[in-house]
């Protein structure tokens, strides 16, 4: 089993990830949290969170048999035109969240993953194994954690101490009794840069975040009326929102991705929100093909869109693309418009 461990971080690094650990199934001290961050509902309107109960933090219930986790992590910071911190101060600009700005990681790792468990089965014979990639109720990053990927900061995102934490996380849960890896730890200290820089105060205290005031979760989760308070806070943000790691200290190591799939398609790391805003419905399909934005529907894209647009400078530009659209077959699209041109109506006046 020590000698499977060594191959399989081996075949992972060939197979693209950046890093790969291993841990036991069990997190009994995650599962306490998790039960008190829903009691107080916290997950807001992701009622799966609450369904699955304590499955996530019990991997063998999700897979019966299940001994180890193989954890692998996947750089996916695009080399980019404008600085994002830049990008943030640019008000007719749209900033779309790194992660998003490529191809969907979805379906690219749990390829990867299939490939790395067909390695280990022409290896060792048939196995019992299941890959997850942000798909199943798992805690994934108390086990990437646990594994010795990284420790999980104030602002509840795994940190990596030489990569930073722009990567995504996959497991493979397997009955193999393979050696497990020691647990990373903490190093944030007093730190409290991603809790001082939030938008919408959403880190509530270190290592507590409330969904329900997060503008990734109003942005993506969301499908109805985003509340008033958080809409001027948003900014140019329209799909999630990085700043708890764009100010993290720890980035300040992270390298750009070489998977070029997580390179930024159709000039979304730098275009104006009116341009995005005109877009027709089947312009928009087209081009989110194949994009993790794709599944919050062009409704909510719109929504987004336009308060970014009510937070913008005042502009022919903005005001034309407001008011192109005041009429939107969409309900939830002609409130968040009315919204946006009434704000520069009170800056105006």
């Amino acid at each position: 089993m020590t000698e499977l461990s060594g191959l399989i971080r081996q075949w992972a690094l060939e197979l693209g990830f950046s890093d790969t650990g291993i841990t036991a199934a069990e997190l009994p001290d995650d599962e306490p949290r998790l039960i008190e961050w829903l009691e107080k509902k916290r997950h807001g309107d992701m009622d799966y969170m609450e369904r699955h109960g304590t499955m996530r933090s019990r991997p063998a219930e999700l897979v019966p048999g299940t001994l180890r986790v193989i954890s692998v992590r996947m750089d996916y910071l695009p080399e980019e035109t404008k600085a994002p911190e830049a990008l943030l101060e640019m008000s007719e600009q749209a900033y779309i969240s790194r992660y998003a700005l490529g191809r969907d990681y979805h379906k690219l790792m749990r390829n990867r993953l299939q490939k790395l468990a067909n390695r280990i089965e022409e290896h060792i014979g048939e196995f019992g194994y299941r890959g997850f990639v942000d798909s199943a109720p798992v805690l994934e990053k108390a086990l990437a954690r646990n594994a010795g990927l990284g420790w999980i900061g104030k602002h509840s995102n795994l940190i990596n101490k030489s990569k930073g934490s722009w990567f995504f996380l996959g497991e493979l849960l397997t009955d193999l009794p393979l050696p497990v890896d020691t647990p990373a730890g903490n190093h944030c200290g007093t730190c409290t840069a991603c809790i001082d820089v939030c938008p919408t105060n959403a880190i509530v205290a270190p290592y507590e975040v409330d969904a329900r005031r997060c503008i990734s979760y109003l942005t993506i989760e969301m499908r109805d009326s985003i509340p008033e308070e958080f809409r001027r806070a948003m900014g140019n943000r329209i799909y999630g929102c990085d700043d708890c790691q764009l100010f993290c200290p720890w980035n300040k190591f992270a390298q750009p991705t070489q998977e070029a799939d997580f390179m930024p398609r159709h000039g979304l790391d730098d275009i104006s929100l009116a341009e995005l805003f005109l877009w027709p419905e089947s312009v928009w399909l087209e081009r989110m093909s194949g994009s993790a934005i794709r599944r919050i529907g062009y409704a909510a894209w719109s929504r987004n869109i336009a308060v970014a647009l009510g937070n913008a400078d005042s502009s022919e530009t903005v005001l034309s693309a407001l008011r192109q659209r005041m009429n939107d077959p969409s309900e939830l699209v002609r409130e968040h418009v009315a919204w946006a041109l009434a704000e520069h109506e009170s800056r105006a006046g």
